[in-house]
């Protein structure tokens, strides 16, 4: 940790009246786009958390114990394990050159003193063991102390070896490889509820593994027509649910939702059902289709909702209510005046990701010019935060930004026109039980906490 500062909301104009901690991870070189954090993930406890980027590198940060003088801190994460998961490859066959980009990253729950993790780039995906080592044994037979294999004819006794305690070390072991399963890019992947299975979506199809089988794996939903010419959309996210095992639900390049159940038949190609909002004629354009498309999708934690992203807004659905969200929450409206400009910048095409708080009361995504976004369900209220080492000065009071959509601009406001698109928040992640959230900014990490009393 670098940096450290502390944010407070307004009590009028936030979803939460308390004070943030923030603490900044980051990588020195700004420039080096191989340092881009691509993936942002807490462990099932949330005492870790992991980070991936384009380089292929995950970096995991473990929580500081909590300290009885400095409670205030126990939002606070250290470097734990860095380890390099994905090399970039090269397809012959193809002509293909394969990035070395992590694009997901998943934990499996913790069941012994190990933790195992998921990481994807966009054709393989690995299953890592993170585990500590305390202790050495010395005393060996058939090898010297440096490794070196002894002659036999040297050994002329034998030694009981033994076990000495050492410095502690976290090593991360490659267990399994999944690969050659997808044609196109690798974007999702959601561990079953079951544990020992999980899913990989592409663009068209989606694949279930057995986590203890790396060499074949079984398409669960196929979307590609016989002549490419004809397809439509794509699919963009794919998550199973918390609690049900046989249930799972992706989403479309078109806007809608297509829940999935595994007992009906082995190819889920026929959906159990379908969520999506008509459009309003009125209010066609040319940049209709490519704003509706949904580039997250989260169950809550209880199972009852599903969240999702498109470019403008973030929507909860009702797995109850297909026809349309129970509710939706503007992004940042303040840009649909500038569909043309950001077409022409392709960042239209950004996916940002949602996620909720640990009592699904609460949403959270990203924007432009480094803000993100909370929305209170519960108070309908939201509140617009900045990422920004230089806007952020250690434990100062930080107030909630405000976008100016033109005339004259309030001391506070941001106007629209000033926004840097080149600063966006699109990885971020909540904490599974806490009020500690994680953005990634570039190659820049924060980390922010409610106050503690």
């Amino acid at each position: 940790m670098n940096a450290s500062h502390e944010v407070t909301f307004d009590d009028d104009n936030s979803c939460y009246s308390n004070i943030l901690h923030i603490g900044i991870l980051t990588t020195e070189n700004v420039h080096v786009a191989a340092d881009i954090i691509s993936a942002v993930e807490f462990s099932v406890s949330g005492e870790l958390l992991a980070t991936g980027d384009k380089g292929g590198r995950v970096v995991i940060f473990q929580r500081e114990p909590e300290r009885k003088r400095r409670p205030y801190l126990r939002g606070e994460y250290n470097v734990y394990s860095t380890f390099q998961s994905h090399e970039p490859e090269f397809d012959f066959l193809k002509s293909l050159e394969i990035e070395e980009r992590i694009n997901k990253i998943r934990w499996l729950p913790h069941q012994n003193p190990a933790h195992f993790l998921l990481s994807t780039n966009d054709k393989t995906v690995k299953l890592w063991k993170i585990s500590e080592r305390d202790k050495r044994a010395e005393g060996y037979n058939l090898k010297e102390e440096d490794g070196r294999v002894r002659e036999p004819f040297r050994i002329t006794s034998l030694r009981v070896p033994v076990v000495l305690p050492m410095e502690l070390t976290v090593e991360a072991s490659l267990r399994r490889t999944f690969a050659n399963a997808h044609t196109y890019h690798i974007h999702s992947i959601s561990v079953n509820s079951d544990h020992e299975t999980y899913l990989s979506a592409d663009d068209l199809r989606i694949n279930l593994w057995h986590v203890e089988i790396t060499d074949r794996s079984f398409t669960i939903v196929d979307i590609k027509p016989a002549n490419m010419e004809e397809l439509t959309e794509v699919i963009t996210a794919a998550e199973f649910h918390p609690q049900q095992c046989h249930t799972l639900a992706y989403s479309s390049s078109k806007g809608s939702i297509r829940l999935c159940d595994m007992r009906a038949a082995a190819l889920c190609d026929n959906h159990a059902k379908f969520f999506g909002e008509p459009e309003d004629p009125g209010s066609r354009s040319f940049f209709s289709e490519i704003i509706s498309s949904i580039s997250d999708l989260k169950f809550s934690r209880s199972g009852r909702y599903m969240l999702t992203r498109d470019f403008l807004s973030v929507k909860v659905w009702d797995l109850h209510m297909e026809a349309r969200p129970v509710e939706t929450y503007q992004v940042h409206e303040y840009l649909r005046a500038k569909l043309c400009f950001l077409y022409e910048n392709d960042c239209i095409f950004d996916k940002f990701e949602c996620c909720w708080n640990g009592s699904d009361s609460a949403i959270m995504s990203g924007s432009y010019n480094n803000f993100f976004r909370l929305f209170d369900r519960n108070s309908q209220r939201d509140i617009t935060l900045e990422a920004s080492r230089d806007a952020n000065k250690p434990r100062a009071t930080l107030k909630p930004r405000r976008v100016s959509m033109g005339g004259k601009r309030q001391r506070d406001e941001v106007s629209v026109d000033s926004l840097d698109y080149s600063r966006k928040i699109l990885h971020s992640a909540w904490h599974p039980t806490d009020n500690i959230i994680a953005v990634a900014a570039s190659n820049s990490l924060y980390i922010f906490q409610d106050e503690v009393n």
